[in-house]
């Protein structure tokens, strides 16, 4: 069946600011910003931490669009962070960095977000990448949406790139899941039975002073306030490049499979947030290494199973998207782990926090050429 919808792909992702020599955090985002935004224009923002730069790509129609685009914002942020004695890392976590260390950046937004949360925001040192998926049609966007929750945590153990946390091993693939947690309306979230529905949850959040707008609702995968897209927001920044669109070709290639269900009337059995939450909690634990519930089976299956039956399920809209080489790279991460495992492999050899941000910043930039 034709898709009659475009499914339109947009990818932000947030990098760290680092000094490669000390290998530290810097607050430094300025330098980089106002050179940045004249050759990038609003593709490169600021964040609430000065150590951190945001890139995000126009509306890609396709994969091959977003890498461009993905390359061409890493290699413009990489040049000029070089220039200024700097690099960039894409990385959940920084591994040795403390959060009170780091400046807030001097926006009406950030303080107001600081004075709300108060220490729980000042800590919010973690980094994601973003994937919208462009839908005009709100009310099959709330119906992917509840469907796709369920294989949120199979996605999210392939991106796990955050280990450490201030100087430690956290025994986690995913920090940021711990990190990002302390904030209100996050994780999982709970189906709707219709656009209405969501609607009037987030005119009710608003009319009581809850939240000022829907951008407020941090879940890990919501219709955008503003855009005409589902937005996917659980996943860690991979390091790699090929990882990053290998992510984002997943989600794509999930949100066509349900859409055409969706459009041939077929259901997707839908399950609470709690149970989805548990097998969340196992993809940050282990990532990778880990077994999630089958909630189908009423079992526990390994991870790298349930992704394997995951890529067979979006297989017949593959090539209609024309992802197909970078959904196989997927098969390479289950074969090789994740940004997390490597991380984990360099500490475990060298036992030197430094030499993990070394490796970082080398697999950030690979691929740029």
């Amino acid at each position: 069946m034709p898709f009659d919808n475009d499914f339109t792909i947009g990818i932000e992702e947030e990098f760290q600011i680092i000094d490669p020599n000390s290998r530290e955090l810097r607050s430094r985002v300025d330098e980089i910003l106002n050179e940045g935004q004249m050759l990038l224009g609003e593709q490169v923002k600021p964040e609430m931490h000065q150590s951190m730069i945001e890139v995000g790509t126009g509306i890609c129609h396709n994969i091959k669009e977003a890498r461009a685009d993905v390359i061409k914002l890493r290699r413009g942020i990489g040049e000029l962070a070089k220039r200024k004695g700097l690099a960039i890392v894409a990385a959940s976590t920084h591994p040795i960095s403390h959060w009170a260390d780091q400046q807030i950046t001097e926006h009406e937004r950030y303080h107001q977000l600081i004075e709300e949360m108060q220490q729980t925001a000042r800590a919010l040192l973690i980094f994601g990448m973003h994937v919208h998926i462009g839908f005009a049609d709100r009310e099959a966007a709330i119906a992917v949406m509840n469907a796709a929750r369920y294989m949120l945590p199979h996605v999210y153990a392939l991106s796990a790139s955050s280990p450490f946390w201030i100087r430690r091993n956290t025994g986690m693939k995913s920090y940021r899941y711990e990190v990002f947690k302390q904030f209100p309306r996050t994780g999982i979230p709970e189906y709707f039975n219709s656009a209405t529905e969501f609607d009037n949850f987030v005119n009710l959040l608003v009319k009581t002073g809850c939240i000022d707008n829907g951008k407020k609702i941090w879940w890990d995968v919501r219709p955008h306030p503003f855009f005409p897209t589902l937005e996917f927001r659980i996943c860690d920044i991979p390091s790699r490049i090929d990882e990053t669109l290998a992510i984002a070709a997943l989600i794509q290639a999930i949100t066509a499979k349900l859409y055409k269900l969706y459009r041939q009337n077929l259901g997707f059995r839908l399950y609470r947030r709690a149970l989805i939450e548990e097998n969340k909690w196992r993809a940050a634990r282990y990532g990778l290494d880990g077994k999630l519930i089958d909630f189908g089976k009423k079992e526990e299956v390994p991870t790298r199973d349930l992704i394997r039956e995951l890529l067979e399920f979006v297989d017949d809209v593959v090539d209609e998207l024309d992802s197909r080489a970078e959904i196989e790279y997927i098969y390479r991460i289950l074969d090789e782990g994740t940004s997390a495992d490597r991380q984990l492999r360099v500490y475990e050899e060298t036992g030197d926090l430094r030499a993990v941000v070394d490796l970082l910043i080398r697999e950030t930039m690979e691929g740029i050429v």
